[in-house]
């Protein structure tokens, strides 16, 4: 494939990088098995989305075809799309990238093409995008040899949102929560993008790197089923019914730690400190989110939600 010429410096191209994080970042809490219901309690906790006029993109996790946590749950994607829709947008489209397998299959073996014609979204498959659909992102002190490429989509939306599951992850990375949901933001081939990151010993540091080149408004991830062994794809599972969002991915991330180590999860997770997690503190250092456990407010919409949110607390602080 030929490479792109166009391209963009974080340190000059303004808007792309991450927000500069508030004192505090809440993470919205809601118990359940209904993800249905988790969707839009969720975002009522979250409040009004001024979304009219605007473009939207939205970020499942459509890695494989796997069941949830495998993958993202259809239930999931579409409650979230049927609220996106409700907020007036100008356009919503669906867009990712699948691997190992093609994305094309994936999003056939899952339904989601059905899914999003039947909704009116736009499903945009990052396989398919031409070499000028790809923007090459560099800026000094990255772990990429020669930085990493975006897809284009992603750079013109108005507004990026993103839907994870909360897992482990076995294959590097430790955990596949919100910031390694970027990694699908990048190509599968042509580039040498993937052999690259799965050859590294800081695999962590570059999935948070990618994180540089766009912001979501918000993330909402679904813990409704968890795998706290193996994943991506397959895993062993545990019912989290959690579900979560937040406008900050590292708070986000952390939280879901913590639901991890209170499920009871492996080594990687259960022995490390959550702000010593290298995707996490990597992601710190690069000024995307929180700094500290003490920044973060979890915020639910009931007695079980809050209680529950007061043991997470407890976890973040360990």
């Amino acid at each position: 494939m030929r490479k792109p010429e166009s391209s963009y410096d974080a340190t000059t191209k303004s808007g792309l990088v991450g927000k500069k994080p508030t004192a505090t970042a809440k993470v919205y809490l809601v118990k359940t098995r209904d993800r249905k219901e988790g969707v839009k309690r969720l975002l009522a906790l979250l409040g009004p989305l001024a979304y009219a006029g605007k473009s939207i993109l939205v970020k499942p996790n459509f890695n494989t075809a796997d069941p949830a946590p495998g993958s993202t749950h259809n239930d999931t994607l579409e409650q979230l799309l049927i609220e996106l829709k409700a907020a007036g947008p100008s356009s919503i489209a669906v867009g990712e990238r699948s691997g190992p397998p093609l994305t094309e299959i994936v999003l056939k073996q899952k339904g989601v093409i059905e899914l999003c014609d039947r909704l009116g979204v736009k499903l945009i498959n990052y396989d398919k995008l031409p070499p000028e659909g790809w923007v090459k992102f560099w800026r000094e002190g990255l772990h990429w040899r020669n930085g990493f490429y975006v897809a284009k989509p992603v750079l013109d939306a108005d507004v990026n949102i993103g839907t994870c599951t909360l897992k482990t992850h076995a294959y590097g990375g430790v955990f596949s929560m919100s910031l390694k949901l970027a990694v699908g933001i990048t190509p599968r081939r042509g580039y040498s993008l993937m052999s690259e990151l799965h050859s590294s010993p800081h695999m962590g540091k570059m999935i948070a790197e990618i994180n540089l080149a766009y912001t979501p408004d918000f993330v909402l991830m679904d813990g409704v089923d968890v795998f706290v062994d193996g994943g991506p794809d397959r895993g062993t599972r545990r019912e989290g019914n959690v579900m979560l969002l937040s406008r900050d991915r590292v708070a986000l991330d952390a939280v879901g730690l913590a639901v991890l180590k209170d499920l009871g999860s492996n080594r990687k997770i259960m022995e490390v400190p959550i702000f010593k997690q290298e995707q996490i503190s990597r992601a710190v250092e690069l000024g995307l989110g929180v700094r500290s456990a003490e920044q973060i407010e979890i915020i639910a919409d009931d007695r079980e939600g809050k209680k529950y949110a007061s043991r997470l607390e407890k976890i973040l602080r360990e």
